[in-house]
């Protein structure tokens, strides 16, 4: 679903210009993110020799307004396809895989730079 301007600035103004999810101030190119995932269908073109959209989704209608977040690019991004409770898992393993992969993120947290919490993710539109 392609937004008309005017409906780009209702969901702008939906959180008063903040994500949805981590409540930073938007950005001047931030994304309009399906609540619940339409799941945008892709295929291999050979010319391109990459995927690209063939313009069609699964659940396409969840493809509303209704089902749209602003959100800036970082979460647009990490979220992708999960749904909430996904996307909220994800966060909450980051702890976990920058603690196995993370040599800098390791040497922080020894020098006493970062302390981990056990909080359970919650979003900023789950919060005001």
């Amino acid at each position: 679903m392609r937004l008309s301007k005017k409906q780009r600035l209702h969901l702008y103004d939906k959180y008063e210009g903040k994500c949805a999810y981590c409540g930073c101030d938007l950005p001047a190119r931030w994304c309009a993110d399906h609540i619940k995932p339409i799941q945008r269908n892709f295929y291999y073109c050979k010319d391109k020799k990459r995927y690209v959209k063939d313009g069609t989704c699964l659940n396409p209608e969840l493809d509303t307004i209704e089902n749209m977040n602003p959100s800036c690019p970082s979460c647009n991004t990490i979220k992708g396809s999960n749904s909430l409770e996904g996307f909220r898992k994800t966060i909450q393993g980051f702890i976990k895989s920058l603690n196995r992969d993370s040599t800098q993120y390791k040497f922080a947290k020894r020098y006493g730079l970062i302390k981990e919490t056990e909080i359970e993710v919650k979003f900023y539109f789950e919060k005001i």
